[in-house]
């Protein structure tokens, strides 16, 4: 017990290690016992279409893997090109040529360790998704992927095209067979290791599923079972890694960390394993609606800091500028940016107009000074008075030719949302590598409740596909599990959101966005039951809501609010097809593709006799 903790102590200890080789001599001492069967999981954030970047990685694991004896280094799915490349192979197909080249000169340095590299394969036209298997200085075999996915993130089918292949290669006299993504119906029974590499992003719908089904792949075959996955963000997808190994009987022996690089070593026949803490796996999908988020709040948190480090890190940026309102979501934002690439590099405006509460702007000041970013103060006002009166001049003339003009318009309220927007490029203009950053949240784009070119607008959009209850629940849990605890202001929390860009003329304060739209609770289990259980809107009026259980609402209130949801999300699409990209965190998301166009769709379905009546009056 005491050799397999020094493996993994030694292991922990190596890439910050000066004295590596020390380490070296060590491990390949301490493993020689495990050394038939043994297996690296080189978990690595890799750089979509980076192809040298890759290659350096993937080199170095490698080298490690055979100074230390181990038979077998396994990498993720495409990992030499990254993963997902969506359209960019496609258009480029050089990228393709060029990690060949790569390949077969990754393949020149393998000695008696055999490695398997995920890789881009031409083949006339199209692309195979490939594992090739490196060993002794050549390509010995390859393997292609014969189950393509049709998730909504990415179009793989588009470009990929399927090959069954024979899966199963043999290293020192065991026989691996090597499952890549989702292709668990080309498995054979007569293998002694089943190997599945994998570019998985996280879902907390997938993950238990995930587990669910490799443990049972092995108790079915009775053979271990190996899973690599990548790790790291590349745009909206965040990849969690968690790479697992089960035994023959399909119980757990080894994890790797979440949301981390990592090159763990495994026996998966020879008891050789160390299971890290991961919170993935603790997290259960729900299978009605509710307000308790707490078991997902850390993979959220993670999953969003890293979506926002690397969407920076790969992109060349290093700083972040936002509007501070003093309000739930620019405040999430700004946490998550300070703690995703310091304080330091993080700064936020407070842009208030006549209608901007004392409350608002006092809470955006304490916020800054909680996180220790830069922060000032620019009001709105001179630009919000002359590009108003810029426009009512053009509005004059326009109405000289169209008799349409509104009597009431939200032209004053954009006219605000885009000046603070206009503060905020030009910050980004000015200083070096500055992003600005739009703080919209999912419930709100969903409803179309944000502004183009206003809130909307930036160049990276971290809690785009975070419900406005969820973000609650964030907010609360970040101010008790961050070192610097608090750093929210309760009253951000406490009060009820508003954009505070119009007057309700009922109250004669600023309009509140529930009072606009509908509660919360209510609209974020419209979008739980489109996007978990695909329910329409009749099922939906007939079912009770959790919000319905604490609050009286009268059916006449239910029809009117599922109608108004179900027209705002059809007449926003346009909306949603700009928002920036953003990370996605929950599945299926707001990310998924339908028409703009498509408003003519009748969510509410027709009833018996209803389309024949139809078709008698168009005849």
């Amino acid at each position: 017990m005491a050799e397999i903790e020094r493996i993994y102590e030694l292991a922990e200890k190596y890439y910050t290690a000066e004295n590596k080789k020390e380490i070296e001599k060590e491990l390949k001492e301490l493993l020689l016992p495990y050394k038939n069967g043994s297996v690296g999981i080189a978990q690595i954030n890799p750089k979509a279409g980076d192809i040298e970047y890759n290659s350096e990685k993937i080199i170095r694991y490698i080298n490690f893997a055979q100074n230390i004896g181990l038979d077998l280094v396994v990498f993720p799915e495409l990992i030499l090109t990254g993963f997902p490349l969506e359209n960019s192979i496609e258009n480029h197909p050089i990228i393709a040529e060029e990690g060949l080249k790569w390949l077969n000169e990754i393949a020149k340095i393998t000695t008696e360790t055999t490695a398997l590299v995920g890789f881009v394969e031409p083949c006339e036209g199209k692309f195979y998704d490939s594992v090739a298997v490196l060993y002794n200085g050549k390509i010995t075999d390859i393997i292609r992927k014969n189950l393509m996915p049709t998730n909504p993130e990415f179009n793989d089918y588009n470009f990929m095209t399927p090959s069954k292949t024979p899966n199963i290669t043999e290293i020192n006299g065991i026989k691996y067979q090597i499952i890549i993504g989702n292709d668990y119906g080309n498995i054979e029974q007569n293998s002694d290791v089943l190997i599945n590499i994998c570019a998985e992003p996280t879902k907390i719908k997938n993950e238990q599923i995930k587990h669910g089904v490799l443990s049972s792949l092995a108790q079915k075959y009775s053979v271990p079972v190996v899973y690599v996955n990548q790790v790291g963000a590349t745009d909206r997808a965040s990849f969690d890694g968690t790479g697992r190994v089960f035994d023959k009987d399909g119980k757990l022996i080894s994890c790797t960390k979440s949301f981390e690089e990592q090159f763990l070593i495994v026996n998966p026949n020879k008891n050789l394993g160390k299971i890290y803490p991961t919170e993935i796996l603790s997290v259960q999908p729900e299978n009605q609606f509710s307000l308790d988020y707490e078991a997902d709040m850390e993979r959220t948190y993670k999953t969003l800091i890293q979506g926002i480090k690397d969407y920076f890190g790969k992109t060349g940026f290093q700083h972040a500028v936002l509007g501070l309102s003093g309000g739930l979501d620019s405040t999430v934002c700004a946490v998550l940016l300070t703690d995703a690439l310091g304080k330091e590099n993080v700064f936020g405006v407070s842009m208030p107009s006549k209608i901007t509460s004392q409350t608002s702007k006092d809470d955006a000041q304490v916020l800054a000074q909680n996180l220790g970013i830069g922060f000032t103060v620019a009001p709105i006002k001179d630009m919000f008075d002359t590009t108003n009166s810029c426009l009512q001049n053009l509005f004059s003339e326009v109405e000289k030719h169209w008799d349409c003009r509104y009597k009431q318009s939200f032209t004053a309220d954009n006219i605000q949302a885009r000046s603070r927007a206009m503060f905020l490029w030009g910050v980004s203009n000015e200083f070096g590598s500055c992003l600005p950053v739009a703080t919209s949240d999912k419930s709100e784009a969903y409803m179309g409740y944000a502004t183009i070119n206003g809130d909307m607008s930036g160049g990276f959009a971290p809690i785009a596909d975070i419900t406005k209850t969820k973000l609650f629940a964030l907010a609360k849990w970040l101010n008790k599990n961050r070192t610097q605890k608090n750093a929210i202001p309760q009253s951000v929390i406490e009060k009820r959101p508003g954009a505070e860009l119009a007057i309700d003329p009922k109250t004669g304060k600023p309009l509140i966005a529930e009072d606009a739209l509908m509660p919360y609770e209510f609209l974020d289990e419209v979008i739980w039951r489109i996007e978990n259980k695909k329910e329409n809107y009749n099922i939906m009026l007939n079912s009770e809501f959790l919000y319905e259980k604490s609050h009286p609402v009268t059916r006449e209130q239910k029809t009117m609010w599922l109608d108004k949801f179900f027209r705002r999300m059809s007449t926003a699409l346009y909306k949603k097809s700009i928002m920036p990209p953003y990370v996605i965190v929950d599945s299926p998301s707001y990310n998924s593709k339908q028409p703009i166009t498509s408003c003519g769709i009748n969510y509410k379905g027709t009833e018996p006799g209803e389309i024949s009546q139809k078709i008698k009056q168009w005849l």
